[in-house]
């Protein structure tokens, strides 16, 4: 691990994504993609990073195997998981703990029963039986080489339920050379006052004969909460996820914790001058797993430091710390001035500094009045920053004259075997000439894109590098049900940037030609 530190005190970070985060409806990763996440957690810089339960199937048994030849990490250490050997059973051919030790990695973290209820319940032992098996566990990991951590199976419910029996599996833990306790909200139905109560006590009981730790569920919205709570009261050992992720309503999110605690708290948790990454970190595993950042999220999404307020961005303007609780550069995200109706002049003024554009009082209010008229008839600029600069652009007497389209025509047809193929035909000027091309597609966007560029391609080969990523459409008023207003958005790239555009219409061709046309003349326009 890296020694690149400062002199604060440390609290680890224990990432859990690709066990936790595996867990969440909807999501699941390939082999290479938890290989790949791996990589991005070393490059942030977390202390430990748990990489699944080996033995528990086939692809979490490659991924140790993989991992052994293919990851090389600079500032992390790979955690296998797995449980405490079986009731009655035997160290020695305990199928789990054998398939920690095959897995080669230095530390193991095995999940202990602290809750009485469970172990009588759900095991069917005893009480003893119970503390024994953590401690003979503990025990053979630890003969064996391991660094040895213990989550502490809902440890709070069942101090809540058993103290006495809840400390003698930490106690347990301890004696046999656990050199971390986890103390883990497995229902999430804990509050931060009794986390601190219950650690707190924790605390003076183990001393310094181990590291505490925490790892807490977000069933109350209290994950990150609790866990501050938790190092408050002595825990140095922060266990979450990457953007939250986890079963039910997720775990502890390591994006908000780690920023809370290296900035708000005084603590260091990544390595000296990592936090800038934590933005990138976090949309880039975001994308491997297609699970969509929440664009609210605190210090990394889109909108954490987004003012819409024509007030706010006036103030910003002349104080940038005004309405920004830290500075965003800091966790490597940035202020971003969102146009729409409720924009003042300050936030027409801010975004066309942005756009390096020049304009004088009379056009901006004409970008305001235009604004407010577009959202009144169901634009959405916020969504849509190529629109946005298009019409600013042209608010100051700008105007494109790449192309020109005459006319377009779709048709759809099934065929006799019931397949529907459309075709699309476009009129086009470039310059002084007039082009004619039919095309066919998957669909009228489709078709009518295909067209467009047969006719455009020759006069502006870097068309070909721009592709459309996404594509969107929602009903504004479904009462008028087949006659509704359509919104669609499109999204682009050109492989070096990403855009949006918008169009609107009762007609659902016009307005995907309207974001279409746009997000072609955008992209022409910064090539």
């Amino acid at each position: 691990m890296s020694s690149n530190y400062t002199q604060r005190e440390m609290v680890e970070a224990f990432d859990t994504t690709l066990r936790d985060g595996m867990q969440v409806e909807g999501v699941s990763a390939t082999v290479e993609d938890k290989l790949r996440i791996a990589e991005q957690l070393d490059f942030l810089g977390v202390h430990f990073i748990e990489g699944g339960w080996p033995g528990a199937n086939p692809k979490d048994i490659e991924f140790f195997a993989r991992a052994a030849k293919e990851l090389s990490f600079k500032n992390s250490t790979l955690v296998a998981f797995g449980s405490t050997r079986r009731p009655k059973g035997k160290v020695d051919d305990d199928t789990t703990l054998r398939n920690l030790l095959d897995a080669n990695t230095s530390a193991v973290c095995i999940v202990a029963k602290s809750w009485d209820y469970h172990v009588t319940d759900a095991l069917q032992t005893t009480l003893d039986e119970g503390v024994l098996m953590v401690a003979d566990s503990v025990d053979f990991l630890n003969g064996n080489g391991r660094r040895v951590m213990v989550d502490l199976e809902h440890f709070f419910d069942g101090y809540k339920n058993n103290p006495e029996f809840a400390m003698r599996v930490v106690e347990a833990a301890v004696m046999k050379g656990a050199t971390h306790l986890v103390m883990c909200d497995t229902n999430g139905g804990s509050l931060p006052h009794e986390v601190a109560e219950i650690v707190a006590k924790v605390k003076a009981f183990v001393g310094n004969d181990a590291t505490l730790g925490i790892h807490c569920h977000d069933d109350t919205g209290c994950a990150v909460a609790n866990s501050m709570a938790a190092v408050m009261s002595g825990v140095r050992h922060v266990q979450g996820t990457l953007n939250g992720l986890g079963e039910r309503t997720g775990n502890t999110n390591l994006t908000t914790v780690i920023p809370n605690l290296e900035l708000k708290m005084g603590f260091q948790c990544l390595p000296e001058g990592h936090l800038n990454r934590l933005t990138t970190v976090s949309n880039h595993v975001a994308e491997v797993l297609n699970r969509p950042l929440n664009p609210q999220a605190p210090y990394v999404g889109a909108s954490a430091f987004a003012h819409k307020a024509g007030l706010h961005v006036s103030a910003i303007k002349r104080a940038k710390d005004a309405y920004e609780h830290i500075d965003p550069e800091v966790v490597g995200n940035g202020t971003r001035f969102v146009v729409s109706e409720m924009a003042g002049r300050a936030t027409i003024e801010v975004k066309a500094e942005e756009l390096g554009l020049s304009l004088d009082g009379g056009v901006i209010g004409t970008v305001i009045d235009d604004l407010k008229r577009l959202e009144h008839e169901g634009y959405h600029f916020e969504a849509a920053d190529a629109s946005l600069e298009l019409l600013m652009r042209r608010a100051g007497g700008w105007s494109h004259d790449a192309f020109n389209v005459e006319s377009m025509r779709v048709i759809t047809d099934e065929d006799a075997d019931g397949t529907f193929t459309t075709e699309a035909t476009v009129k086009v000027w470039v310059g002084e000439k007039r082009y004619v091309h039919t095309a066919e597609g998957n669909g009228p966007v489709n078709a009518i894109d295909a067209a467009l560029r047969a006719a455009l391609l020759p006069h502006y080969p870097s068309l070909a590098k721009i592709h459309l990523t996404d594509y969107k459409v929602r009903i504004l008023d479904g009462a008028t049900a087949t006659g509704a207003v359509t919104r669609v958005l499109i999204d682009a790239t050109n492989g070096d940037r990403s855009w949006t555009t918008i169009g609107v219409s009762p007609n659902i061709i016009e307005a995907s030609w309207q974001a279409l046309e746009e997000s072609l003349v955008f992209g022409l326009l910064h090539q």
